[in-house]
């Protein structure tokens, strides 16, 4: 029998092997089925209330029949959808769409106090994260390669073959040990993904991206459990301090990084743009109209000498008075976008410090379920959001009739295109991590040969 055979079944005679390895296969496959399952639970979300949104808009439409319906009226009460359907990689890593809204019914009124009444989550809730295949890749694999390669040299000290070994020339053994384990993780982990990738005809090449992650992490997990194992002298002492490893590079570490990057970089909460842009639109009863049109006519001066009206309301000055309050907390909210933006920049460059970090992104930004991605969404929402009010101003400002036939015109949102992109930086640096650990790694057992060597001569 081959060096190789010989090692595997030496290599399959351990319960403690086997039953790591179906334990994560079994949960690596359970993670992409919650992550499947999480997908359809959003797209039938979607559907249901587009089905809803039909109704309404029918509903509207019923209240507002003739040839002198009352587009003011319409923009009132006809809410518009605006989605942001799964991409096809969700399913391996849901990200930020368990917190943030991926359906958004607009109007015509203000919309910064529509943008944010979702913001509101539990954050008890949200912090142990999504159990996903990113979950799993990230926090549970590092487990199982502790499990699998704590012992891979000391526990041939503990039973006094370590000496034998050392003395036989080359180290090929303890490369054929730990490629075996390395590429046995790397087939349970990557199994169920490959199977969930063809179920949801996620791209071949965003698969690609997730699996060469994965290969680059364990490796980094496996070089350091390596050189860990190498320098200690007993399986209960490595395993002990990979587990601390564990503990300080998935767990307090980037928790210590998160709360500096809150603390550099604070946020304000999103409702607080809602409340403002409310105060605006309050005190706008109480200002004279005239007031009101001149800051609306700023932006929009093609409507100057149409704000003329008879009596106390019109809905040409109602709707003025929503935009101005939306252009009073513009500058806040693009303070608000900056400093989301900014913090996203500084977890990325977290990333480039601790693997856990930089895996994490590389999968949720080719998966687009980032707050890049969410932020693509909001942009679309406001995008659309002007062209509706673009659609209905006419009609109020010109005093133009708004009929039956009118409906059919009212522009409908139009889904993005999911932008996730491949971050070469950090897999780059992932990949110079896990290069370093395993040259660390088989630099110390090639010393412990060396050692080995010169005590027999």
């Amino acid at each position: 029998m081959n060096p190789l055979g010989a090692e595997t079944r030496l290599f399959l005679r351990s319960g403690r092997n086997i039953a790591a390895l179906l334990l994560l296969l079994v949960l690596s496959a359970t993670a992409v089925w919650a992550g499947i399952a999480e997908v359809a639970n959003q797209r039938a979300a979607i559907e249901r209330v587009a089905q809803e949104q039909a109704r309404d808009l029918a509903a509207v439409e019923d209240a507002n029949a003739g040839p002198q319906g009352d587009a003011g009226y319409v923009a009132y009460y006809a809410f518009m959808l605006t989605q942001d359907p799964p991409p096809p990689l969700a399913f391996a890593a849901i990200g930020q769409r368990d917190l943030q809204p991926y359906l958004l019914r607009v109007r015509a009124l203000g919309l910064e106090a529509q943008l944010y009444d979702s913001e509101a989550y539990n954050p008890e809730l949200a912090l142990p994260g999504v159990f996903d295949w990113a979950f799993v890749l990230i926090y549970l694999l590092p487990l199982v390669v502790i499990a699998l390669g704590h012992d891979l040299v000391t526990g041939e000290r503990e039973t006094g073959r370590l000496r034998l070994l050392l003395s036989l020339p080359g180290d090929g053994l303890w490369r054929r040990r730990a490629v075996l384990r390395y590429a046995a993780v790397l087939a349970a982990l990557v199994i169920p993904l490959l199977v969930g990738g063809a179920i949801m005809a996620a791209p071949a090449g965003g698969i690609a991206v997730l699996i060469l992650t994965a290969v680059l992490y364990c490796a980094f997990w496996f070089g350091l459990t390596l050189l860990a194992g190498a320098a200690m002298r007993t399986s209960a002492t490595a395993a002990t301090a990979m587990v601390g490893c564990w503990i300080m590079l998935t767990l307090v570490l980037p928790t210590l990084g998160n709360a500096a990057i809150a603390r550099a970089v604070p946020v304000a909460k999103g409702i607080d743009l809602t409340l403002a842009q409310r105060e605006v639109v309050h005190r706008g009863w109480d200002i004279p109209k005239e007031q009101t049109f001149e800051r609306f006519f700023v932006s929009h001066p093609e409507w100057r000498g149409r704000e003329e009206f008879e009596g106390r309301f019109h809905w040409k000055w109602y709707y003025a008075m929503h935009q101005v309050g939306d252009e009073a907390v513009a500058e806040d909210a693009a303070e608000y976008r900056a400093s989301l933006e900014r913090r996203e920049d500084l977890t990325r460059a977290l990333g480039f410090v601790l693997p856990s970090v930089g895996s994490m992104n590389v999968v949720h930004r080719i998966a687009d379920t980032d707050i890049e991605g969410q932020l693509a969404y909001r942009d679309s929402i406001a995008a659309f959001h002007a062209r509706l009010r673009a659609f209905y101003y006419p009609y109020l400002f010109a005093d133009r009739p708004f009929t039956r036939a009118d409906f059919a015109m009212i522009p409908r949102y139009s889904v993005r295109t999911a932008q996730g992109s491949l971050g070469v930086w950090p897999l780059a640096i992932l990949a110079l991590a896990a290069l370093l650990m395993i040259g660390l790694g088989a630099r110390r057992v090639s010393r412990l040969g060396g050692e080995g060597s010169a005590r027999t001569g």
